[in-house]
């Protein structure tokens, strides 16, 4: 299986594709960019980042990277220590949701953001030239083991909350880990919030109990303990932590999408200014943005380009419907240790139950499907699907979004996986589904 290389990073399938020398190369690629800098590194639970490890290690070492070793912690703690230890690069070892045997690489810059396009493009160029600017025997780097790595993720959170109104309420948490790097220091945080925490996988060793994407059909098991337990809210991770999906006290599943709104809905009450989402986030962030009076942007795609429009419009908040928060106050760099925060919090402002809350919000129906499909085809599609719903504003530049007043329609490759993602939203379920059907059936007959 060829390996999934772009300015986001590396992904493959370890033994198929994904081997240690590349793997050494990539390292070597991030600490030439770095200038033979610190290098913060971190990793998720999987069981094969001990490898992925020793070999990043070698790649840093050897261009005279001092290393910082987390150890498994999530993917914006790897942000947070980058920006706290005045690093020059970071590196979060981790698959995120894909399937137990991938793994890969995540690189950060200065700034402990995920890199912008060009400075993606120099590391890729540097990767595929082999301009290593590697150093002789009495230059090699070093390798320092981080205590307590979460603390300042953690500090960094909780300095922006009433932890004082969370910790009176005392929710009765259900936390599903799914045996990823939320396990070490997600309780942690839920503790210092004053909360009962029941944790589902707490074991950081990548054995995952479920398809890892935290998505409705892979998290009834958390439905369920949030039903048995009386819980408050069910939070669900992927296996690095940037992602977070929620489920309400009568143990719904209310998705990733209403993460980003909930929490816009609390910030954006208190802290205006522009909020940032990408072109395939559900319209209810729009509704948010518009009740608190904040301007909205859409980005394309991917957290880079979210990052990147972010820091052009100066926003105050923003992320993507697939559970990712970002808050420029904790790092540019999608947060479910901020989201959580924030639920909570706006649980605590409030009388309403969770179910309530959701409720509120102005109400659509989001369909995502994925279909196996050639990036070299994905043109064909987008054309066909043009030329069908030739009523709709076509947007282009990021796949193909077309839009009707009460409705819309994406087809897009995706960044990190060899499949087409096709998303519909429309004010009921049956209506979205049947914009969503029809979308793949034109997509399947034009990539034939």
């Amino acid at each position: 299986m060829p390996r999934i290389l772009s300015i986001s990073g590396l992904r493959g399938v370890i033994g198929d594709g994904l081997d240690p020398q590349f793997l050494v190369e990539f390292a070597m690629a991030i600490g030439t960019l770095a200038s033979g800098g610190s290098v913060v590194l971190s990793r998720d639970g999987r069981s094969t980042g001990e490898m992925v490890r020793h070999a990043v290690i070698s790649g840093l070492i050897a261009t005279g990277c001092k290393v910082l070793d987390a150890g498994i912690a999530t993917t914006p703690t790897c942000g947070v220590l980058v920006r706290h230890h005045n690093a020059a690069a970071g590196l979060q070892i981790t698959a995120s949701h894909n399937p137990i045997q991938w793994n890969g690489l995540k690189p950060f810059s200065r700034a402990g953001a995920v890199l912008n396009a060009a400075q993606g493009e120099e590391l890729l160029r540097i990767l595929n030239d082999k301009s290593f600017k590697q150093v002789g025997w009495e230059k090699l780097g070093t390798v320092e083991l981080l205590d307590n790595a979460a603390a300042p993720h953690i500090a960094r959170v909780l300095s922006l909350v009433d932890v004082a109104a969370i910790r009176s309420r005392r929710f009765k948490v259900v936390l599903d880990c799914n045996h990823g790097s939320g396990g070490v220091a997600t309780p942690q945080l839920l503790h210092a919030l004053g909360c009962e925490v029941t944790v589902l996988g707490g074991t950081p060793d990548g054995r995952f109990e479920h398809v890892p994407e935290p998505i409705a059909a892979n998290l009834t098991g958390l439905c369920d303990a949030v039903k048995q337990l009386g819980a408050d809210v069910g939070f669900a991770q992927d296996p690095d932590a940037d992602r977070l999906a929620i489920v309400d006290e009568t143990g719904r599943y209310i998705g990733e999408e209403l993460t980003l709104a909930l929490c816009a809905d609390f910030v954006l009450a208190t802290r205006k200014g522009p909020f940032v989402v990408n072109g395939s986030t559900s319209r209810v962030t729009a509704d948010v943005a518009a009740k608190h009076g904040c301007p909205y942007f859409r980005s394309h795609v991917g957290e880079a380009n979210v990052v990147t429009k972010m820091n052009e419009v100066g926003a105050v908040f923003g992320g993507e419907g697939n559970g990712g928060v970002i808050d420029p106050q904790v790092g540019f760099v999608r947060d479910s240790f901020a989201s959580m925060a924030y639920v909570l919090n706006g649980l605590a402002r409030d009388t309403r139950k969770l179910s309530a809350w959701a409720d509120s919000l102005p109400q659509y129906t989001i369909i995502k499907d994925k279909l196996e499909c050639p990036r070299e085809r994905v043109g064909a599609a987008c054309s066909a699907l043009r030329s069908t719903f030739g009523d709709a504003v076509a947007q282009e530049g990021d796949g193909l979004r077309l839009d009707w007043p009460d409705r819309w329609v994406q087809v897009r490759a995706s960044n990190t996986e060899p499949i087409i993602r096709v998303i519909a939203e429309a004010p009921s379920s049956e209506a979205a589904n049947t914009l969503c059907s029809r979308a793949i059936e034109i997509v399947k007959q034009a990539v034939q």
